[in-house]
This record gives structure tokens, sequence and C-alpha cells, in this order.
């Protein structure tokens, strides 16, 4: 049994053999976390908390690893401590681990291309993998925006929402809709009276059709829904706010045409729709109508006028109280007033020809027809102008359905590539809607990963002091990569940000996992050869395999309880259902797939790496550069 004093001395070299890997291995962690903290739009501040959150998590747990845990050790740890190969836990996984890992010592070579053929294997599996901003979100409800055309009235745009409402309940799986067609009482909603908007309610997934999915719900809404002079468009109530918000687009992706002129832009924009017409994928295709609106043109003949004896002023008058409306008193109820306006009768300007006869009182003649003084027609002009940096804008708008949004969106570029060839001078086109997103969230990854790396690896260096141990621990993320590859192209899911913050988090586990176990070999080895140069032995190749070996085995129950905490601690999230998993799912299922095969690379593959270096190292110098992390 120990004495106090020496299990004291015995804690402390374990402590400060441990405590500059466990800060080095945090600080790769937190680093490895950082490029998340420059997303921007909705997905940095979906994912920008569980940054602040695991940073301040790691601060606290390496302040407890490095202080309070030894001081605990001195204070708790009683009598005899067990040695690990005593350990039940310990010697179970030990004897399933001893024959492989020295079976893998002895065929280094095959081990190391057995890994290399897994990692080549994984590459056309990542080559298949679709690319789409973020995972869909069931929100449980569908939107259904409809468009019809400019000139519609207001008595037909309700007979075709009720129309609609009584084909959309007609599904099993719909509880209730909810449209609205024009604007809402608020200036931000400038929609006009041609689009609908429709809430549809779904009812809870067990209550729907035995095989049915919610792509299929909105199919067979959309084969009922297929009325004359209407083009259907399909969306998720918030997702849609999003990104009318972000890129002012009502739909998955829009190729926003930007001109001089809004004849031109409609028609590049038809021409364009007929080239994207067939594309695999592409849904809900149509044109935002900038052109086709109605407009009442009054106009007034000059050379009449003086005739009755009337100016400009006064025609423009009789028709702006007539048509529009003039105010004529206000009334006070409370605190509310309200203006109290006087106009023709409906019956008295419901067509042009009825415009035509309105009197207009003269001083001369008496009441005139409108018709002698002004010309009444009926022109088309745009319903609605859009413009964006100072230019006029029209836009091709479709949904993506059935397929990811980034091979989409490329086939759609591809076959606009000869139209846009041809466009006038001053014409120009901008991809927009989540594609835009998903292009700015891949441009910043792109230039902040090799930061991060660069970082990772200089933190790396000034732990080990020598770029092959550097080099060692680095090798572990593509292999770590490797069963987050397979695992999304399994579960079918496509690479998206949600993906790439999953593949993060397991990059910075995995480099730390690595610095574990080589500092416990470095320390093994550290131990064997003083051990042998105090007893006069030749420092060769076995001497390297047995330290090589007891700083794998016996460190075996550490690692495995690290990487089986952080596999149960995120089970909850894989299994999970309902709202929000969608989301969640991506980022879990690549780190711990990823996880598993990082933790069988530190295992097997990387004590592999690490005897071969220094194996090379013993041939080549005739001895062996160590770094001792700490003299115990």
């Amino acid at each position: 049994m120990l004495t106090k004093q020496e299990r004291e001395r015995k804690i402390e070299g374990s402590s400060k053999m441990i405590a500059k890997a466990v800060v080095s291995s945090i600080l790769i962690t937190l680093v490895s976390f950082s490029p998340i903290l420059f997303l921007t739009g909705q997905e940095h501040k979906l994912f920008s908390p569980l940054v602040w959150t695991k940073t301040f998590a790691m601060i606290g747990s390496a302040f407890v690893a490095v202080f309070v845990v030894p001081v605990l050790m001195v204070l708790l740890l009683k009598g005899r401590v067990r040695p690990e190969k005593e350990h039940p836990v310990s010697r179970f996984f030990i004897y399933l681990y001893s024959p492989v890992i020295r079976w893998c010592l002895k065929w280094k070579k095959t081990t190391i291309v057995i890994s290399l053929a897994l990692v080549l294997l994984s590459i056309p599996l990542v080559m298949r993998l679709g690319r789409e901003f973020m995972p869909p979100l069931d929100e449980g409800s569908l939107l259904f925006m409809p468009v019809t055309m400019p000139d519609v009235s207001n008595s037909e745009i309700k007979r075709i929402m009720q129309v609609q409402d009584k084909l959309m309940l007609n599904v099993p799986e719909v509880k209730n809709v909810l449209g609205k067609a024009g604007r809402a009482s608020t200036a931000t909603d400038n929609a006009p009276i041609s689009m609908i908007e429709t809430i549809i309610l779904l009812k809870p997934q067990s209550e729907w059709r035995k095989g049915i999915s919610k792509n299929d719900i909105i199919n067979e809404l959309n084969a009922k829904l297929q009325i004359p002079g209407v083009i259907n468009g399909w969306t998720q109530p918030i997702i849609n706010r999003i990104n009318m918000l972000s890129t002012g687009i009502r739909t998955d992706v829009g190729v926003k045409i930007y001109g001089q002129s809004l004849d031109t832009i409609n028609r590049l924009a038809q021409e364009f729709k007929k080239v994207l017409q067939g594309t695999k994928g592409v849904a809900d295709l149509y044109v935002e109508p900038i052109t086709g609106g109605k407009y009442i043109d009054i106009r007034i003949k000059r050379e009449e006028l003086g005739r009755y004896g009337l100016s400009i002023d006064d025609v423009n008058m009789f028709i702006e109280t007539a048509l529009g409306g003039a105010r004529i008193v206000q009334t006070v109820e409370g605190r509310r007033r309200f203006s109290v306006s006087v106009r023709m009768g409906q019956e008295f300007r419901n067509t042009v020809e009825k415009l035509e006869q309105l009197p207009i009182v003269t001083m001369n003649s008496g009441p005139v027809p409108l018709s002698a003084i002004a010309d009444v027609v009926i022109e088309e002009g745009p319903p609605m102008i859009s413009s964006e940096n100072a230019m006029l804008r029209g836009t091709l708008l479709f949904n993506v359905r059935d397929r990811d949004l980034g091979s989409t969106v490329d086939e759609a570029k591809q076959k606009l590539e000869t139209a846009v060839k041809n466009l006038p001078k001053g014409y120009f086109l901008d991809w927009s809607g989540q594609y835009e997103s998903q292009v700015r969230a891949e441009r910043r990854l792109m230039v902040i990963l090799p930061i991060v790396l660069l970082i990772i690896t200089i933190i790396l260096y000034f732990t080990f002091h020598t770029i092959r141990e550097v080099l060692i621990v680095l090798s572990s993320i593509p292999v770590a990569l490797v069963g987050g590859a397979y695992s999304l192209y399994f579960f079918d899911v496509n690479f998206s940000v949600a993906v790439a913050v999953g593949f993060i988090a397991l990059f910075g586990i995995a480099v730390e996992t690595g610095v574990l176990m080589l500092v416990y070999m470095n320390n093994s080895l550290f131990k064997k050869v003083r051990k042998a140069k105090g007893e006069g032995k030749v420092i060769n190749k076995t001497v390297v395999e047995d330290a090589v070996f007891d700083g794998a085995v016996l460190r075996v129950r550490p690692k495995l309880m690290t990487v089986i905490v952080d596999i149960l601690g995120l089970m909850p999230v894989l299994l999970a259902t309902g709202t929000g998993s969608d989301v969640m799912k991506p980022i879990t299922i690549p780190f711990v797939f990823g996880l598993i095969t990082s933790t069988l690379f530190v295992l097997i593959v990387l004590p592999v790496l690490y005897a071969i270096v220094r194996e090379y190292e013993l041939k080549k110098y005739g001895k062996l550069q160590i770094n001792e992390m700490a003299n115990d």
C-alpha cells in the first residue's frame, strides 16, 4: 500500500503528464468549432449557441480536470490502487484488443493499406452526395402560394380560394386551411390581389394513411388543385418568411433578371422558363408577373375643354371624386377618427361605357358626358414594379423537390449558359433564394477552415515540438471523416451547413483523442527506453513495439470511456423524432459514426503509424527523439 506522500507524488506526476495534453486538446476542440461563428444569417442564429455552450463547457471541464480532479484524487483515493490490468472492465477490453493490436503491429503495411483503401472507397460516395443549404425542417404545416393573372377581379379570386379550400379539405391528412388573398393591413406586406397564401394545417403523422409521406401529400394536393389560370407554389410558413426577409424570394431558388425594360425582362424570363422546363427536381416553375396589369387611362381632350369652359384641374377633380372618392368630413368617436369619403356607386363605374357616360357639370352647357372631353381606354402595364440596387428586376421562381438543391441548380445553370451568352447589353442574372445562402456559407467555410487547420497545427507543434508527431495526429482526420461519409450515404442525407457543423465537431474530437493516444505512447516509450538504458539493453524494434503496445492497450479503457460518453450523449438526438429533429440529425449522424471510425483509427492505425515513425527514426539516427511530456 502506498504512503500518502508516495500517492501524492504519483498523482502529481500523472497530472503533469495529462495537463498539457488536456489543455492542448481543449484548445484544439474550441478552435475547430470557431468556423461556425463566422457563418451568417439563419445558420448563425441556429448554431452559434452551440459553439458558445461548448466553449464554456470545455473551459469549465479543463479547469476541473487540471485543478480539481488531482485534489479530489489525493483526498478520496485511499488504500490499494488497483492496476489497470486488474480492473474487470479493462481486462475485458484488453482481452479483445490485445490480439488485434499485436496482429496490426506485426503486419503494419497491411494495416495501413486497409485504412487507405477505406478512405479511397469513400471518395465515390462523397462525390455522389447531394448538396443543400439546410436540412428541410418539417414544420407540421404547408403554405400554398398560387398566383393568378394580374388582372383577376375580387369576385374571381374569392371564388378560386373557396374552390381550393374545398379541394384541400378532401385530403384525409389535412386538418384545417386558412387562406388570404392580396395584402394584409400592414405596410410590410406588398402582396398583390393575384397572390394567394393558404396555410394548411396537417394532422399528426400518426393519423396519416400508411406509407404516405409529406411529399406524397403535396403531390396529391397539387394534382387536385390544377385550376386553369392558376400557377401553384408549395412551401412552409416559417421557411417562407425567412426566405422572403433574407433574399426577397418566396421559393427555394429564384433567378433574378436585372435590366432597364420590364418588357425585355419579362421576355427573357419566359425564355428561361422554357429552357428549365423538364429539369429533374425543378417544381412549381413560374415567372413572377411583371406585365399584364390592367389600367384605366383617361386621356383629356385639351382642345374640347375651352368649348365647355373647363380646365384640366376641373376634370381631374371630377375623376378623382367620381372614381377614387373625395373626403368630405371626418368623424370623431372617442379617441378614434374616421374619414368619410363619397364617390359614384359601383353600378355607375363598373364598365368603360358607363365611365364614358359619367356627367360632368360645365358652366356654359350644363352637364356633358365624360366622353365629350376625354377618351377612356384600358391599357396594360406592370401590376407591380420590383427594383433592387436601383435596377428593375424580374424573377423566375421554382422549388426543388425529390432532388438535392445543389445538383438541381448546377443542372439549371448549365442549361441557361447558352441563353445567358445572348443577353442584351445591360442585362444580367443573379441566382438567389436558399442557393444564395448555401453559396455564401460554403465560401466562408472554404476560407475559415484552412486558417483553423493552420492554428491547430501550430498548437500541436507547441505541444509535441516535432512535426512528425503533428502529422501522426492530423492523419486521423481523413479516417475520422470516412465514417461520417459512409453514414451520410447510407442514411441518404445531403451535405448541408448542419452536416458541416457535425464534421467540424468530429474534427475536433478526432484530433483530441489522437493527442491523448500519442501522449500515452510517448510516456510509455520514454519509460521503456529509460528502463532499457538502465539495464544496459539495446534499444531496438522490439522495445518500440512493446512500448506502443503498453501505451495503447493499458489505456484502452479511458479512451473508450471518452468515446462511449460522447456517443451516448448524442443518442437522444440521433433517435429523436418530431419537429426540430430534421435539423439536428444531420449534425449527429456524421459525428457519431465518424467517431466510431475515428476511435478504431486511434486504437489500431495510429499506434501502427507511431511505431513505423519511431522505427524509421531509430534506423536512420540510431536513437529515439522522444518528447518527454512529464518525468514522474
